[in-house]
């Protein structure tokens, strides 16, 4: 049997869990894991608790500033990011000159300047950086790119693409530390990054020009005044106007939220359960976004986080048709329960237009697993025995920059009521 591949893995938050118990669960055969490493050691102590439930024993655990001593100690082959999005560049840069391959969480990086050290880190360090849009995997996207790569709808001149985030999953950005745009980039970077790698899967193309608009318009407490609302607080733990709020999150009652952050925080001071309507939110919770790529199509997107429904309607307009897709998700919140229900589907469906004959429904199956099935191809390309893929899902530096180039440009539009373009902010050469 040949060597295990080991990883070390950094930043035991929520996401984690989903790389960490598939190592040791499901890819044991062919991954090994070797290490954790965050800021805050009660966090670590319960991943290894987690770990230790699925029948593995307990890793190295390492501080953040022990980061460079883990490596030269541990010596894994890859290093995973899935740390706060404004220190992905900081672990993906230290990995691969320390001499290690990186699998990191998306958004790759926040902002143009972050983006460009990784991207020059891997041209001087010659190492691998995956980053993991496990929409790619979703059974009816990949069936958007294999109708659209088989011409079905001839070349695509313009994709119309809303998605909405619901008031229990659209809200919880505005009570982590996604709510602070240094943080995250803003849900044009942290959220967007899907839908927009989504749209350069789809079509094989790259963003050109940007314009964007944005604002926060319901969240923050600033709002919620103009709405009437006179009783505020600012996190729901031991708070009794949060006892009967519907966007409170109450961390005592969920034994994964408790054990993560609840009673993670003497540590670190991170609050997971901030109010949504409270002080210091700085990132848009609506946005309209226009795009022209390279292939000279034009995207027109809109998102908003506090629709009544989860999911997302897109129209592809081609010179032979047009494809429409709507896809109704179930709404989870980040470590609040059962992962394989992330991105669980609730109801699709797919309709193709010629234009000359009559339209029909394109039928995709569903498998278990998260995003429709398609987190355990995504895990199985990472970690297992990953078969050819003529989709080629599998996301590299450049998917990962080309995804967050656009909402890093349409951050910079937000800002100056400008058309941003993409080939200004990074060089690839």
């Amino acid at each position: 049997m040949s060597k295990r591949k080991t990883y070390a893995l950094v930043g035991t938050g929520g996401r984690a869990q989903f790389f960490y118990k598939a190592i040791v669960k499901d890819f044991k055969d062919t991954s090994e894991l070797v290490a954790f490493c965050d800021v805050n050691q009660t966090r670590m102590d319960y991943a290894n608790k987690q770990i230790g439930e699925l029948g593995a024993g307990p890793v190295p655990t390492y501080k953040a500033h022990e980061f460079d001593r883990m490596i030269e100690e541990i010596k894994p082959d890859t290093v995973i990011v899935t740390s706060v999005d404004r220190t992905h560049h900081t672990y993906i840069i230290r990995a691969m000159e320390l001499g290690c391959d990186v699998i990191t969480e998306k958004p790759m990086t926040v902002d143009e300047e972050k983006c460009q050290a990784i991207l020059d880190a891997v041209k001087r360090t010659g190492r691998n950086l995956r980053v993991t849009f496990n929409y790619r995997y979703s059974p009816h996207n990949t069936k958007i790119r294999e109708l659209i790569m088989d011409g079905t709808i001839g070349d695509v001149h313009s994709v119309h693409f809303e998605w909405s985030l619901n008031t229990k999953h659209g809200a919880d950005y505005f009570r982590r530390w996604h709510r602070d745009k240094r943080n995250s980039g803003g849900l044009l970077v942290h959220k967007s990054t899907h839908h927009f790698d989504l749209v350069n899967f789809w079509l094989g193309t790259q963003p050109k020009t940007v314009f964007a608009l944005g604002d926060l318009m319901f969240y923050g407490r600033e709002n919620a005044e103009k709405r009437g609302v006179t009783e505020f607080y600012s996190r729901a733990h031991g708070s009794k106007a949060a006892e009967n709020d519907h966007y409170a999150l109450h961390m005592k009652d969920n034994p994964s939220l408790k054990a993560m952050y609840l009673d993670a925080e003497h540590e670190d001071g991170y609050y997971r359960d901030q109010s949504v309507f409270g002080d210091g939110i700085n990132i848009e919770d609506t946005m309209g976004v226009m795009v022209k790529y390279n292939s000279k199509a034009i995207l027109t997107y809109n998102l908003y986080a506090y629709a009544p429904w989860e999911g997302f309607r897109v129209a592809f307009n081609g010179t032979k048709g047009r494809i429409e897709m709507e896809v109704i998700e179930a709404s989870y919140v980040n470590s609040g329960g059962d992962q394989a229900l992330e991105g669980a589907v609730k109801g699709k469906k797919i309709l193709v237009h010629p234009i000359f004959e009559a339209p029909y429904e394109v039928k995709v199956e569903e498998k278990a697993g998260g995003h429709g099935g398609g987190d355990p191809v995504l895990l199985n390309d990472l970690f297992g025995t990953p078969e050819y893929d003529r989709f080629n899902r599998a996301a590299s530096h450049v998917d990962g920059a080309m995804s967050i180039l656009t909402g890093i440009a349409g951050n910079r539009s937000i800002r100056t009521g400008l058309p941003v373009q993409v080939a200004d902010l990074v060089r690839f050469d």
